[in-house]
């Protein structure tokens, strides 16, 4: 289906699943990302997965210079997205499902790990977030979350990261590691069970099986 301008792929709507994930994507339907969570549980689990997002202005919670020769400059629209989400996009999905969710769980890779994170502090809709690979780099972002106080205190955060995605000559890039962990540690110092995990391999390798690691690791 397509809702305010983005095609919407929904999976294990029919389950009677109590618990609904979000993940926000570039481009994709998101058939590789619950083909891969098939293969590690047989927990119900209704996968909402939104496509097309406007991925440097939308996932970014404020403007950020390009990262590097060829990029975009992320525009910081996060917010207005946020609005269009949890209005019109999340109740469009809770709509198909066979009942009402009793959590609703938002995560995504890279620039959209990012926004699942920031999501905490902007809304109260999610209970739990799913950041892989997450984009923690983001200049400003690490200061925000010490400064600002989560809408809800989320029950659980999951973080991960490639073991290669820090070795980059790229100044902005090579602090994705130290920034997550400081992140983890001070969750973990505010109580929020917060699980991280590193994986082999760069920023690109296997995103659809990493995000569906830490849906695994959000949701039992």
């Amino acid at each position: 289906m397509v809702v305010e301008g983005k095609h919407i792929y929904i999976y294990g709507e029919k389950t009677g699943s109590k618990t609904l994930v979000i993940i926000n994507t570039f481009q994709g339907d998101g058939s590789g990302i619950y083909s891969s969570l098939q293969g590690m549980t047989d927990r119900e689990i209704c996968l909402g997965v939104v496509s097309d997002i406007n991925w440097a202005d939308e996932m970014s919670p404020w403007a950020c210079p390009p990262v590097g020769k060829g990029e975009a400059p992320c525009t910081g629209g996060a917010d207005k997205y946020l609005t269009v989400l949890t209005r019109s996009i999340v109740p469009a999905i809770k709509c198909k499902m066979a009942s009402e969710p009793e959590e609703i769980v938002i995560g995504g890779y890279s620039l959209a790990g990012l926004f699942a994170v920031y999501s905490l502090y902007k809304t109260d809709m999610f209970s739990r977030a799913i950041s892989a690979s997450g984009s923690m780099w983001f200049p400003g972002f690490k200061k925000y979350t010490a400064t600002h106080a989560f809408c809800k205190k989320p029950d659980r955060a999951y973080f991960s990261l490639g073991d290669k995605e820090a070795k980059t000559r790229n100044p902005m890039l090579s602090s994705v590691e130290e920034k997550t962990r400081e992140i983890v540690d001070s969750y973990r110092g505010l109580g929020v069970d917060t699980v991280f995990e590193m994986n082999p391999g760069n920023h690109f390798k296997n995103p659809d099986i990493r995000l569906a690691k830490g849906i695994l690791r959000c949701v039992t």
